[in-house]
């Protein structure tokens, strides 16, 4: 086939009538003038093929960064989608600029795709014509890979070291959405004055007169020791509108139907809520689109950034709605896992207990001045509850701790059957005792599942039998006896 299409297009080019498809790119609209940029574009392309033939069939990708490869650029997609059907109606590609096309490697796996169905590829760079066997034009077109990828990459850096200056020493407001509590104030005439002159205002952060007074009572919540949950479930029952309802043209790809855990977690850890403007929480990562094939190239992936990656500003750049010392010490309140912790309220079996009903891990809870652990399945405070929902199961944690020495021996003698008077069997009292244990089990990945019915706690994945814990013990191992002899 692709003989047949390469000696029907040389009879087409011998009477010098070449039909063209022109290919077109421009990256952004807010920066670029589309019309502006794709008539000197396709006006390159004239020029380039005057006398040669002309040009039949235009593509033009606009908002599409160089970076992406052509399978995922829509009109450059639908151009490689008519090499293959033989009555296209055009013979040759040309480009307007090598940058609007190609990026790093692109060319390189483009060009068996034209040669494979008889396309010539002509470029202002070469001055006509690829010649796809020619040692100069593919040194031309490896350099002009290199450089259009060292572009990105210098504009990348330079990009971001100025960013991070502007931050760091004027606490300039940089863009994006105004956190939840400020709004966008006018700070005078642009500091760049080709933009000033433009018309191009600065801006500031000042504090929301409607919503600022929410992060305030946010923050006094969190600081006498209320829960992430609580402040939700408490900012839902008053009907107080969540930030994408209070500000919907911002967020229009948020519902607005109710604050959630994540939203109130997210406001109570934002640092700009103490006057210092902040950059770099988050950064992009570039992942590969499809690991199984490499030629789709990658995509972008924001995640968050450690602290220590942040660039915060040297003095303060707005009003404050929280002061430096109240926003540390509302990070602090929380309770550490592990036997380690420092804090009062500590949970030692933290993230190794599991629901027996539903499969779920037992969240932390302070229950009557100590640690106890719980599940509601599913639901959470931040919501009211549900008719017909299945109860709490609660277990304390001084109830499962003297148990966990009789855990240790049945998870290292699996096979050993159980006596009558195991109920007794390796009562734990001392804590560190109790520790060096939780610590073997958190070593082994072992999972400990809570029966709330029966209150009996077995190792997940293991053959041991079960151990009954709770005020019932003894009177549910006889009974579990009994059914054994009987059975």
């Amino acid at each position: 086939m692709a003989e047949s299409l390469a000696s029907g297009r040389a009879g087409v080019q011998g009477r010098g009538c070449l039909r063209f498809a022109f290919y077109g790119r421009v990256s952004t609209e807010d920066w670029q003038d589309p019309v502006t940029s794709r008539a000197r574009q396709l006006q390159q392309a004239v020029m380039l093929t005057a006398g040669h033939g002309t040009i039949v069939a235009q593509f033009f990708d606009t908002g599409e960064s160089r970076t992406l490869p052509w399978a995922r650029r829509p009109q450059a997609a639908a151009l490689v989608a008519a090499l293959a059907d033989p009555d296209r109606g055009w013979d040759a590609i040309v480009i307007g600029e090598y940058e609007r096309a190609f990026y790093g490697n692109q060319y390189a796996s483009m060009v068996p795709l034209f040669e494979h169905y008889g396309v010539q590829l002509w470029m202002p760079e070469i001055g006509g014509r690829v010649d796809w066997h020619a040692e100069d034009h593919e040194q031309t077109m490896l350099a002009l890979g290199l450089s259009s990828k060292r572009e990105i990459t210098r504009t990348r850096i330079r990009v971001r070291t100025a960013m991070a200056a502007q931050t760091r020493e004027q606490g300039r407001y940089l863009g994006g959405r105004p956190p939840y509590g400020y709004r966008l104030a006018d700070a005078g005439p642009h500091p760049n004055k080709a933009h000033a002159a433009w018309g191009r205002r600065a801006h500031r952060l000042e504090p929301d007169p409607a919503t600022a007074p929410v992060v305030t009572w946010m923050f006094a919540q969190r600081l006498t020791g209320h829960s992430a949950a609580r402040i939700t479930r408490a900012l839902n029952d008053a009907g107080m509108p969540c930030p994408s309802a209070a500000d919907p043209a911002r967020n229009p790809h948020r519902t607005g139907a109710a604050w959630t855990l994540r939203t109130v977690a997210a406001i109570l850890a934002n640092p700009r809520y103490t006057g210092r403007q902040v950059w770099n929480r988050q950064r992009t990562d570039f992942d590969l689109a499809d690991p199984a094939n490499t030629s789709l190239g990658h995509r972008q992936v924001q995640r968050w950034n450690l602290p220590e990656g942040w660039v915060i500003s040297k003095q303060l750049a707005h009003a404050a709605l929280v002061s430096e010392a109240d926003f540390i010490a509302a990070q602090d309140i929380a309770a550490p896992r592990g036997p380690a912790g420092p804090a009062v309220r500590r949970y030692l079996l933290a993230g190794l207990l599991a629901c027996g009903r539903c499969g779920r891990r037992l969240e932390s809870a302070w229950s009557n001045g100590k640690p106890a652990y719980r599940c509601r399945h599913g639901y959470t405070s931040a919501a009211g509850p549900e008719p017909g929902r299945s109860p709490n199961t609660y277990v304390r944690e001084d109830q499962i701790l003297p148990h966990l020495a009789a855990i240790a021996i049945l998870l290292a003698v699996p096979a050993r059957k159980p006596h009558r008077t195991d109920c007794g069997l390796a009562q734990l009292t001392r804590p560190d005792g109790s520790a060096a244990l939780i610590d073997q089990l958190r070593a082994g990945g072992t999972v400990l599942t809570y029966e709330p019915a029966s209150r009996t706690l077995r190792a997940d994945g293991h053959d041991a039998p079960s151990v009954v814990i709770g005020k019932d013990a003894t009177d549910t191992h006889a009974r579990q006896n009994k059914e054994r002899r009987t059975a």
